[in-house]
């Protein structure tokens, strides 16, 4: 999946959290995340790395052709 900063953004707004709170939980510089949210690519390690911070949140991020956001997951099927 291609990371977007509009599924960022919105991940960020189900969870209420701030760049400081995502960078915390990811492990990601501010202002590495401010670059991102702002226009400039990740490399995939870092993309890797937000979309773990979000995934243990309860949040799965979307970016598809025609569409970009976030669901927040109440519960998880087991397989």
């Amino acid at each position: 999946m291609q990371l977007t900063a509009e599924a960022s953004r919105a991940g960020r707004a189900l969870l209420g959290w701030t760049l400081h709170d995502l960078a915390g939980r990811s492990g990601i510089a501010f202002g590495t995340l401010s670059a991102f949210e702002n226009g400039r690519a990740v490399r995939r390690a870092t993309a890797i790395k937000l979309l773990a911070a979000f995934e243990a949140a309860g949040v799965d991020l979307v970016a598809e052709n025609d569409r970009t956001g976030a669901m927040l997951i109440y519960a998880r099927r087991k397989g």
